[in-house]
């Protein structure tokens, strides 16, 4: 796990950290690799691949913080990136891999309501994507909307936004 977090670090080769990606997706399926890339801080380094300009390699960095984030503490580091993800969900090609990659995250990560703040602004995005998505992306985003909808707090921002 060490070697692909570094190799991460030091590749600007797409296919390489495309692969890394997915490998150390798979692996956060365990949950003591889990803590294991987050003590290697590997949380920062997938994170920060999220900014590569490179949708595909944005999906697989979308896809490993999500199976990261099935753990609490991976949860805290995590939920720095949420206004990003939640930025690229808006501007991803509407019912991309790219754009379900991070409604997934975004599902996960409003499981409770601990960063539903996080994702006020975008509930006129998620609408709009109920309104105009595939049946993979209305379902997607319903879960978020379920998820968002369960805290009290966020009643009058859902029933307030624009669509």
């Amino acid at each position: 796990l060490q070697k692909l977090i570094h190799l991460l670090q030091a590749t600007d080769d797409p296919l390489i950290q495309e692969q890394a990606l997915i490998t150390l997706s798979n692996s956060a399926a365990f949950s003591v690799n889990q803590d294991i890339i987050r003590n290697l801080d590997g949380l920062s380094v997938v994170g920060g691949m999220l900014s590569n300009c490179i949708p595909k390699v944005q999906e697989k960095a979308l896809n490993a913080l999500n199976n990261l984030s099935m753990n609490i503490k991976n949860q805290e580091e995590i939920q720095v990136y949420i206004t990003q993800v939640c930025r690229t969900v808006e501007s991803a090609p509407l019912n991309s891999d790219l754009q379900l990659a991070g409604l997934r995250l975004l599902t996960n990560m409003s499981v409770t309501s601990d960063y539903h703040q996080k994702m006020m602004n975008s509930i006129p995005c998620f609408l709009h994507l109920l309104a105009e998505g595939t049946e993979r992306t209305k379902i997607q985003v319903l879960k978020v909307l379920v998820n968002l909808s369960a805290n009290p707090a966020m009643t009058r921002h859902l029933l307030r936004a624009q669509v």
